[in-house]
């Protein structure tokens, strides 16, 4: 069981693995949006934000609907950046630690 819960954390952390999905995935904690309003985020084309779209739709971190001719993406999973700062923040201390600690020496 441990094992398997290992697994599926690694896939929503993989499919936050890219700048481009976590502002989009910032973007959609703001309300939902087509994938014309998400290309603008990063300026790259829609087959590009259609491949991160189809990463964090897997993983459920987002859902789509049909919207007439659009198709809207919503933030299904909002409490997930929250787990991504302290992590980002642990980090960055730990490499300036290591940094101060190698120019003392």
């Amino acid at each position: 069981m441990k094992y398997q819960q290992a697994k599926e954390r690694a896939k929503v952390l993989k499919a936050l693995g890219h700048p481009m999905r976590i502002l989009i995935v910032e973007a959609l904690q703001e309300k939902d949006l087509c994938g014309r309003d998400l290309c603008a985020l990063g300026s790259i084309s829609q087959s590009n934000v259609s491949r991160h779209l189809a990463m964090l739709k897997r993983v459920g971190i987002i859902s789509d609907r049909r919207i007439d001719k659009r198709v809207m993406y919503r933030l299904e999973s909002p409490c997930v950046l929250e787990t991504l700062e302290p992590a980002a923040k642990a980090v960055r201390k730990d490499i300036q630690r290591r940094t101060e600690r190698t120019k003392s020496v």
